[in-house]
């Protein structure tokens, strides 16, 4: 990997078209009042070591919080999250910082909860991101457990002491979702919006982060240093936001949020990009031309020409399952505020049931995953029935099957 590249200024330069974050102007605008809410403060956060839970924990230091404890199942992810903030000339963490490697259902966590807390701010990136994280059954039940089941236990226990502010990331993809993963989050955007009312609760969606961990742009590295070749979607678009913007844009919404409220980046449609279009300046950076291969066995054997410069690349017309074409932040029946931030927008009225009802869903979920002779059809049948215009794309064929 060559030295001189920057992964913020490629993503600047190729992805996002932005020189300084998109979010900045709004975060200048409220600084003391992030300083005012975060100075001094106890600072929870879950699934820390990923991509977002990072960037948010870098945005978040900037303001001088009192105490840090920081969760994620990850112990290499967190070892390289203090190795990245030590290092850092930017950044200064809290002499009060703790990271622990468990998992935020277990009970060494609620013993560190009870005993580091209570918490002003508790923000939680713990998720199951990919849509790859659906191709059966078994897959299917990991990540509402994940996603849906831990983040209502997780709410069940802060109620017992509620932090000022309480963060759980959400996707674009629970508009309208056409995924399981979607839908899943859409179930938990419904979950946390339950406890609103007990606690300030607050979540966002938000495109693509360009090159977070186990992104497919992220995998353009590995396979580059592990000299194999790349495979690309020729016909996916979508929006991207860079990782500190991904950060600030969940730190904004924690602290700068009213309870119930779904932030979101104001992004005109004119500014998705193609992943086919990142690849050749990728390449370029690495000192590479891009070939272009027709078959995943035509970019294997090619890969004898890397030594001459040239890189094969795989081209294909997305065919997974659940794969959305375009990309939206909200949906037709929800109220918008589009003046109160420059470049954040906000769902008001984001549909909210019951806790008791609520209840019900994930019991009748836990029924259809008990069953053994249940298969993927019969738990999307059950979301369909749960959850209105999900309406689930499956082509039969999954992202595992594919280089």
């Amino acid at each position: 990997m060559p030295l001189h590249f920057n992964i913020e200024q490629f993503i600047g330069a190729h992805i996002t078209y932005r020189s300084q974050s998109l979010f900045l102007p709004d975060m200048e605008a409220h600084a003391k009042r992030l300083q005012d809410e975060i100075k001094d403060k106890k600072v929870l956060i879950i699934g820390g070591a990923g991509t977002i839970g990072s960037s948010f924990i870098r945005a978040l230091v900037r303001y001088n919080p009192g105490k840090l404890i920081v969760v994620d199942i990850n112990e290499n992810g967190l070892t390289e999250l203090v190795r990245d903030c030590r290092s850092r000339t930017d950044l200064k963490l809290p002499s009060d910082f703790k990271t622990y490697p468990v998992n935020f259902s277990d009970n060494a966590f609620r013993k560190i909860f009870e005993h580091e807390g209570p918490f002003d701010i508790v923000a939680n990136f713990a998720a199951h991101k990919h849509v790859r994280s659906e191709k059966d059954i078994f897959s299917i039940e990991a990540m509402i457990d994940n996603n849906v089941t831990r983040a209502k236990e997780l709410l069940e226990l802060l109620s017992k002491q509620p932090p000022k502010h309480f963060f759980c990331v959400s996707t674009d993809k629970a508009a309208n979702p056409v995924n399981v993963m979607g839908a899943s989050k859409k179930l938990m955007e419904e979950v946390i919006l339950a406890y609103s009312e007990q606690m300030k609760i607050t979540t966002a969606r938000f495109a693509n982060v360009a090159f977070s961990n186990g992104s497919l742009l992220a995998g353009f590295i590995e396979r580059v240093l592990k000299q194999q070749p790349l495979s690309c979607p020729s016909d996916v678009k979508r929006f991207f936001v860079s990782p500190d913007e991904s950060g600030q844009i969940c730190l904004c919404a924690c602290i700068l949020g009213q309870s119930g409220e779904i932030f979101f980046p104001k992004l005109e449609e004119s500014s998705m990009v193609n992943f086919s279009d990142v690849v050749k300046p990728f390449l370029k950076e690495m000192g590479f031309d891009a070939k272009s291969c027709a078959s995943e066995e035509e970019a294997r054997e090619a890969t004898k020409d890397i030594k001459k410069g040239i890189y094969p690349v795989y081209f294909f017309s997305s065919n997974t399952s659940g794969e959305k074409l375009y990309e939206e932040f909200y949906t037709d029946e929800e109220e918008l505020d589009l003046k109160t931030f420059g470049s954040f927008g906000i769902v008001k009225n984001a549909k909210r049931r019951k806790i008791d009802e609520l209840d019900k869903v994930i019991q009748t979920l836990k029924q259809v995953f008990e069953d053994t002779k249940a298969e993927k059809k019969d738990i999307i049948a059950a979301l369909n029935s749960m959850i209105p215009g999900f309406e689930h794309i499956e082509t039969g064929i999954n992202l595992d099957q594919k280089m």
